[in-house]
C-alpha cells in the first residue's frame, strides 16, 4: 500500500523528540525526579507554580544538553535564554512553560543513520532546553481519553523535569523508506544519548518520546500540509505512524479532499492515528523572554572541555563490536534492526558467549516481540536472566528445548532461571539408572531400528533417542541416553 501511495506522492518528514534528562532534581528547583513514586509527592512551590515562587537554571540539566548537542554535530551558542511558551492546560500549573524560542542552546547539527547499507545524513534544527508537564489521568470513559471521561486527576510529579526537545529539519527524498528512515533515526538518536548517561531514554516511561511530522505532495510540486503525530512512544510505532499518515493522507487527497494541520494521536492497538486538535503557530503561543531567568552564556573554553568526556561515537562503536562478535554484515543489521545490539552486549557482560547471547535475542525471544508486537527490550526479562538460562545449559542442567520452557517462566513472572528450573522441575535426567527403564521401552516398541543398530548401523540410534526424549518430555540427556542405546545393543 505504501508503493502505491509513492506512484503519486512523495512524503516529507520530520521528528520532534524530547528527551527527559536524568538529573537528580528537576529543572527550575530542587525536587526529586525519581519515575514511579506516589502522585504529588514530589512537588514544591516553584513547579506548583506558586504565586511567589522563583525558579534558579539546574546547571546539570545545562551541561547534560550541550553534551548532547556536541554529540549531534550541533554549534553551541555563546549566548541564549529561555522563554514563556503561554498555553493552558490542567498539567501546566503556571499556565505557561518556560523553555527556549528563537534562542537555542544549539543549533545547525546532523546525525547519520544507515538504513539498507546506505548512510544517510538527518539534519538537526536545533536542541533546546525546556521543562516537562504534569501527567492527566483521565477516568470513567474506555479509551483513557478526556472524551467520555467522568472526571480527571493529575499528577505534577513529573512537572519541571529537565526535558530536552531535538527538533530535525524536514527530511525529502526519502521515498518508500521514509517509515523505515524515521525508525532508524530515532534508534540512532536513543542510542547517542544512551551513550552519554545523562538519560535512561526509556520509551516505555515516557523518558524519550516522539512527535512525528508527515506531509505528502505531488511530485514536483511544493511540500503539502504536515500533520503532527504526538508522543509516539517506541521504535515500532513511530515507523508505523509514518507509514500509517502517508496511507491516511494519499486517501485524503485522493478524494478532492485536502489536509488540516493538526495534531494526531496514534493507536497502538489498530496502528492508525485519530485527530487531535488545530496545530498551533508559534504566534498562537505568545512567546517572549523569560524574566525570571538570566541569559546563559557558555564559556567556549568549557564547551570543548565537555567535547573531551564525549564517549565513542555509537556507530564506530558498533563497528568495533560487531568486529568483535565476528557477524557478518546481514546479521549484523538484522541485530541493529531489532535494537538488540546493548541488549546482547549486556548478556555477554553477564557471562554468556557472544554466539549464545545473539542466539537467544534474535531467535527465541525476538519471536516472542513479534508475536506480542513489542520491542525486544519492553520484554520482561534481562539481559542477567537470559544469561543465567545459558549458564544452565552450559552447566548441562537443561537443553536448548528446556531452555525455551525456563523463558516461559521467566517471561511470565515466575522467578529467576534457577527458580523456574526447580519450580517447573525441569533440570535434564542423567542417571543411567532412571533413564534405563526409557531407553529398554523404546528399543522393545522398536525392533527394526534396534536390528539396525545390532548390525552396525550406529546412525540410526538417533531415532531410538528421539523417542526416549519423547518419553521424558525432552528431559532425558541424550548423550547418556545414546550411550546406554549402544551398550544395551553391544553397538558401543
Amino acid at each position: 500500500m505504501t508503493v502505491d501511495v509513492l506512484e503519486r506522492y512523495e512524503p516529507v518528514i520530520g521528528l520532534e523528540t524530547h528527551v527527559e534528562l536524568g538529573t537528580k532534581t528537576k529543572m527550575w528547583c530542587g525536587c526529586a525526579t525519581e519515575f514511579g513514586a506516589e502522585p504529588n509527592t514530589q512537588v514544591c512551590p516553584v513547579c506548583l507554580g506558586l504565586p511567589g515562587s522563583l525558579p534558579v537554571v539546574n546547571a546539570a540539566a545545562v551541561e547534560a544538553t550541550i553534551r548532547i548537542g556536541l554529540a549531534l554535530n550541533c554549534s553551541i551558542a555563546t549566548w541564549c535564554r529561555f522563554a514563556r511558551k503561554n498555553y493552558f492546560y490542567p498539567d501546566m500549573p503556571k499556565n505557561y512553560q518556560i523553555s527556549q524560542y528563537d534562542e537555542p542552546i544549539c543549533v545547525d547539527g546532523y546525525l547519520d543513520v544507515e538504513v539498507d547499507g546506505e548512510i544517510i545524513r538527518i539534519e538537526i534544527e536545533r536542541v533546546h532546553m525546556e521543562e516537562d508537564t504534569g501527567k492527566t489521568l483521565h477516568v470513567g470513559g474506555s479509551t483513557g481519553r478526556i472524551h467520555g471521561a467522568t472526571h480527571s486527576l493529575v499528577d505534577y510529579n513529573r512537572a519541571g523535569i529537565p526535558l530536552v526537545e531535538i527538533v530535525t529539519k524536514p527530511i525529502p527524498g526519502t521515498g518508500e523508506r521514509a517509515p523505515e528512515v524515521a525508525r532508524a533515526y530515532v534508534t540512532a538518536l536513543r542510542d547517542v544519548i544512551r551513550g552519554l548517561d545523562v538519560s535512561d531514554v526509556r520509551m516505555e516511561q515516557g523518558s524519550m518520546r516522539c512527535d512525528v511530522n508527515t506531509s505528502l505532495n505531488r511530485h514536483g510540486q511544493p511540500w503539502g500540509t504536515r500533520t503532527e503525530t504526538k508522543n509516539v512512544n517506541s521504535l515500532r510505532s513511530v515507523e508505523r505512524a509514518v507509514r500509517s499518515e502517508m496511507i491516511r493522507q494519499a486517501a485524503v487527497l485522493d478524494a478532492g479532499g485536502s489536509i488540516k494541520q493538526e495534531t494526531r494521536h496514534f493507536h497502538e492497538d489498530t496502528g492508525e492515528t485519530t485527530s487531535g486538535r488545530s496545530k498551533e503557530e508559534a504566534t498562537d503561543y505568545r512567546y517572549f523572554p523569560e524574566p525570571d531567568l538570566v541569559p546563559i552564556a557558555p564559556d567556549p573554553a568549557w564547551v570543548e572541555e565537555l567535547r573531551k568526556t564525549l564517549p565513542e561515537p555509537p556507530a564506530e562503536r558498533r563497528k568495533r563490536i560487531q568486529q568483535a562478535w565476528g557477524v557478518s554484515d546481514h546479521d549484523w543489521a538484522s541485530v541493529v534492526n531489532a535494537g538488540a545490539v546493548e541488549l546482547i552486549e549486556s548478556t555477554i557482560a553477564a557471562g554468556a558467549s557472544p554466539e549464545a547471547a545473539r542466539k537467544w535475542w534474535m531467535g527465541e525471544l525476538a519471536r516472542r516481540a513479534n508475536e506480542t508486537g513489542t520491542e525486544l527490550e519492553a520484554l520482561p526479562i534481562t539481559p542477567e536472566q537470559v544469561a543465567g538460562v545459558q549458564a544452565l545449559v552450559d552447566a548441562g542442567r537443561i537443553n536448548d528445548k528446556l531452555a525455551r520452557q525456563v523463558l516461559d517462566g521467566v517471561l511470565a513472572g515466575e522467578g529467576t532461571p534457577e527458580q523456574v528450573v526447580a519450580e517447573r522441575g525441569l533440570e535434564v535426567v542423567s542417571d543411567t539408572g532412571a533413564l534405563g527403564t526409557a531407553v529398554d521401552e523404546a528399543i522393545a516398541a522398536n525392533p527394526d531400528v534396534a536390528e539396525k543398530i545390532r548390525s552396525g548401523k550406529v546412525a540410526a540410534a538417533g531415532a531410538l533417542v528421539g523417542a526416549v526424549m519423547k518419553a521424558t518430555k525432552g528431559q532425558a540427556d541424550a548423550k547418556t541416553v545414546r550411550e546406554l542405546i549402544l551398550e544395551r545393543l553391544g553397538a558401543s
